[in-house]
């Protein structure tokens, strides 16, 4: 318990990998005494991970790490991440800074923690840094997560690195190549969460489809089979259904060519998986998609969706969309709008073209203006709240299993929200009694929005002695369309 009695902040940026890592450092933290709060409080010791996937998130790393140190001048600051792997140079000299972690070493923090506090106490004020060149990281890091940070979902990380090397990105150069965590590994850890009562494990990684190329010395040829085949991927997943406790099985960002008759057939048999698909686009414009080194064509991209769709026919498809990438004409972009209502994504997160020092396309002649970028994402924006409006009211009327994760108040009122299998959002009227009910509905006046709420609170003890426990799943009745949600009834017992 070496770290007892220290206050403990974590803010995390970024993606589904960067919430797990944050998450298992934190756990590790706070095994040794420290005691969590909210990133806005003071505390004796901050970690921010960081992300550099564009810009504006660089930027939000550098302003988290020096909000940390303005509220506690003699705080412990520690920058981990992305950011941190692309400029560990220039943050060595940042005096707002206390501890440097690249992306290999994370599981170091609590040993890096208690050697800087002892050279504190001998007055030696250097930054303690863990900063091995990510590149020649050849195996995988192995961080360990027993129990989320208030949620009934977990992450699950079983992939670093990725070989892709998209012009645009910077993600190969500062989380390295491939490297898979060992099956035996990923189960241990999902049995452990399924037993501390998580019912969703959500599979995530750099480049999830590469999962398994590193096992063994493969031929290039035989690696691109597994590559292209999932194999290895479709091994876990099926290892995972056969844990007892675990109800469902979301996956994060797929590939295309991953996706051919026989790996949804074999995802399908899967009772557990959820029929929620992420298959990142970028462009539908094939010019495009050639410049961006994007591996498939718009074509094989629309197929992977038509597959998915012929076995599961409601499937949630969601997507990510690069506008302004440079030299997209006018036609160009066109071209992909009307590819993209074509397919009709129940979401889709719009990224503005972020240059990046070191890739391809930061070299490339033909920069887009902010203004033009701004005005294509609008577009595509209002595209994409249209076409998810339109996949939720397919499912008025009908009863779907909802995972109840907390209670929300809007307005006075309680709620229960969770989410389906196809990651729609539901909220539930809570009745007094805390039991299952029927026919009661929302205000007419009410709009559901993330902002709207005035409090958002985890109801893990709270409802002990009701008859809906948060964390388990419920059959429910979808009534009524509200912004960006569903409202429900839980179906009377």
């Amino acid at each position: 318990m070496e770290l007892k009695g220290l206050r403990f902040a974590m803010h995390n940026l970024g993606c589904k990998v960067n919430s797990y890592e944050a998450e298992a450092m934190s756990e590790a933290i706070l095994k040794e005494g420290a005691t969590l709060v909210p990133f806005h409080e003071e505390a004796d010791i901050y970690l921010i991970n960081t992300c550099s996937v564009t810009n504006i998130a660089d930027r939000k790393s550098r302003q988290m790490i020096h909000q940390a140190k303005e509220r506690n001048p003699d705080a412990l600051v520690i920058a981990t991440g992305c950011y941190v792997e692309g400029k560990k140079e220039e943050l060595k000299e940042d005096k707002g800074i206390d501890i440097l972690i690249g992306n290999s070493g994370k599981g170091k923090i609590v040993e890096l923690i208690i050697s800087y506090r002892k050279a504190m106490l001998e007055n030696d004020g250097r930054i303690e840094e863990y900063l091995p060149p990510v590149k020649e990281e050849g195996e995988y890091e192995n961080l360990f997560l027993s129990k989320p940070l208030d949620r009934s979902r977990a992450f699950v990380k079983i992939q670093d690195g990725c070989n892709q090397f998209c012009s645009y990105c910077i993600i190969p150069y500062v989380r390295g190549r491939i490297r898979s965590r060992k099956i035996e590994d990923c189960l241990t850890e999902i049995e452990r969460l399924g037993q501390e009562g998580i019912s969703e494990i959500v599979l995530t990684g750099i480049h999830l489809s590469s999962y398994g190329l590193d096992f063994q010395n493969l031929s290039y040829e035989y690696a691109n089979k597994i590559a292209e085949s999932g194999e290895a991927l479709l091994s876990l997943i099926e290892r995972i259904g056969e844990i007892p406790s675990i109800k469902r099985i979301r996956l994060g960002s797929l590939e295309p060519r991953v996706i051919t008759e026989s790996f949804v057939s074999r995802l399908k048999a899967v009772e557990e998986i959820c029929p929620h698909f992420h298959l990142s686009l970028q462009s539908g414009a094939a010019k495009t998609l050639k410049e961006m080194n994007r591996h498939y064509t718009k074509e094989e991209f629309k197929e992977a969706v038509d597959c998915i769709r012929r076995a599961f026919p409601l499937a949630a498809i969601t997507t990510d969309v690069i506008v302004g990438f440079p030299g997209e004409t006018e036609a160009d972009f066109q071209e992909s709008k009307n590819f993209i209502s074509e397919v009709g994504f129940y979401d889709m997160h719009i990224f503005k073209y972020s240059r990046r020092k070191g890739t391809r396309a930061d070299e490339m002649k033909e920069q887009i203006t902010e203004k033009v970028k701004k005005e294509r994402s609008k577009i595509l924006l209002d595209l994409a709240l249209t076409d998810s409006e339109k996949f939720r009211e397919q499912f008025i009327g009908k009863t779907t299993e909802v995972l109840i994760e907390e209670i929300r108040e809007l307005e006075g009122r309680s709620y229960y929200t969770g989410f389906n299998k196809e990651y729609i959002r539901f909220y539930i009227p809570v009745q007094k009694n805390n039991s299952i009910y029927e026919g009661t509905s929302l205000p007419e006046t009410a709009s559901i929005t993330e902002n709207s709420f005035l409090r958002k609170e985890s109801v893990r003890e709270k409802d002990k002695q009701g008859r809906v426990e948060i964390g388990q799943i419920y059959p429910v009745l979808a009534i009524k369309a509200m912004e960006e949600s569903l409202l429900g009834e839980f179906l009377s017992e």
